[in-house]
């Protein structure tokens, strides 16, 4: 690659060529010209049997004036523990966020670029992606990644989104879940959940889901939906007491936007949580 920047006007060496040339607005085509091997998909070598962390499990659900998005700590490998304190959940724009299931490195790297893309499309165009681009983004970046998800390195995000532009905003929260083929697909049950311990967790939010219910007690049904989850799934994990690791929630609204929320906040959720089931095993009969 030529290194000089003689047609920007400058002699010597410089930035290459490519930066210097008109392009999309999508950073992640830039990339692929640029430095392609930044990519996630280029950043692990193919082959089946990899023994790398899985992520699991993210919980959706939508409540009266937003969205949230949780997820446990716990990353696999195999029958191990590879991480109790993974990240899951992130925020990737002012009123978007994703979970990441599967792959864990692949995975952190794949939302990594998703945000800076989306940031980089704003910068280009001077506007922001609607909500729908957003989905279309992501669905697209999971679909390049399909030969890794051939090779047995697939992530599955999940994404949560406020639609500025929704006729009613009470009912303005969004959740798309894809496949690992870049498959997108509306969730308009008003709650999802990817990874391994999701059908436990999607079984817990047919019970306790409430639309009309307000953040406080979505939050208290996202942990009780990944309690459950932790309960029959050894690849997820429940609260942690001892090292006071709780589960990772992001909240989205139309007055705050995307927010993370904090780790006191969740800790004191999470210890309700498993204080109200030790209370009911208590009273169990013999």
């Amino acid at each position: 690659m030529d290194n000089t920047s003689a047609g920007a006007g400058f002699s010597g060496p410089g930035l290459p060529s490519a930066y210097f040339s008109p392009a999309s607005s999508s950073f992640a085509d830039f990339l692929r010209v640029a430095a392609p091997e930044l990519l996630p998909a280029r950043r692990v070598p193919a082959g089946a049997g990899l023994d790398v962390p899985h992520g699991t499990t993210i919980v959706a659900l939508t409540f009266a004036g937003g969205v949230l998005i949780a997820g446990d700590r716990r990353a696999t490998s195999g029958n191990l523990i590879a991480s109790r304190d993974i990240e899951k959940v992130h925020v990737t724009d002012e009123y978007s966020a994703v979970g990441i299931a599967g792959t864990a490195g692949l995975a952190v790297e794949m939302v990594r670029l998703y945000a800076v893309e989306l940031a980089h499309y704003e910068k280009i165009e001077g506007v922001s992606l609607s909500l729908d681009g957003k989905t279309n983004k992501l669905a697209g970046m999971v679909k390049a990644n399909l030969e890794m998800a051939m090779a047995g390195l697939a992530v599955v995000p999940l994404f949560v989104g406020y639609d500025l532009e929704a006729e009613d905003a009470k009912h303005a929260g969004r959740i798309v879940s894809y496949d690992p083929a870049g498959g997108r697909y509306e969730e308009n049950a008003g709650f999802a959940g990817v990874g391994s311990g999701s059908l436990f967790a999607k079984s817990a939010l047919k019970k306790l889901y409430d639309p009309d219910a307000d953040e406080e007690a979505a939050v208290r049904t996202a942990v009780e939906a990944l309690y459950d989850a932790a309960d029959d799934d050894t690849a997820s994990g429940g609260p942690d007491l001892v090292r006071r690791i709780f589960p990772s929630v992001i909240t989205i609204t139309a007055e705050q936007g995307a927010v993370q929320v904090p780790a006191e906040r969740t800790a004191v959720v999470a210890e309700a949580v498993v204080a109200g089931r030790a209370e009911r095993n208590h009273h169990r009969p013999v």
